[in-house]
């Protein structure tokens, strides 16, 4: 989506995905100001979809992989230039199965690759973000809650929980 077309509140997200031996997927971002960093696969929510959707959707356009969202690690907001309200919700996601290939998508990234956390906190090429991320110890996450419906009246064609 087009940054005119996302007014002054933006909702974007990222995936955590951990392959069998510890490593994370990251991708070196091609543009703004990740230009040459690496950084999780992320993106803006589209229209019509709920932010669990649409980081399942960026993981795979940007590295090939499937995955299934796992729970809610952490949400990122921030105020750009005293007028954007930048907002980042943050999963970890397991691959609907291990045997996949990457497959950068070469518009959005120079590459992708999985890494070992704490030589990627070594990397002078990695997002504030990602640096934080790694010194912390992460768990399971926030879980989600489906198949509930808070009342019809509220019209939801999509409505989850992570607790």
């Amino acid at each position: 989506m087009a940054k005119e077309k996302r007014s002054n509140v933006w909702l974007g997200v990222a995936g955590l995905v951990i392959n069998h031996l510890g490593e994370w997927l990251v991708v070196k971002k091609r543009y703004g100001g990740l230009d040459g960093k690496w950084s999780f696969p992320a993106g803006f929510v589209e229209p019509g979809e709920t932010v669990d959707q649409a980081v399942v959707r960026e993981v795979q356009e940007e590295t090939g992989i499937e995955t299934l969202v796992q729970g809610l690690i952490g949400f990122r907001t921030g105020v750009i230039k005293a007028e954007v309200s930048d907002n980042m919700v943050i999963f970890i996601c397991r691959m609907t199965h291990q045997e996949q290939l990457l497959v950068p998508q070469l518009k959005e990234v120079y590459e992708v690759c999985w890494m070992d956390p704490v030589a990627l906190s070594q990397d002078p090429n990695i997002s504030v973000m990602i640096l934080e991320m790694a010194q912390k110890t992460l768990g399971s996450g926030l879980q989600v809650i489906e198949g509930i419906n808070p009342g019809d009246i509220f019209g939801y064609t999509s409505y989850k929980l992570f607790f």
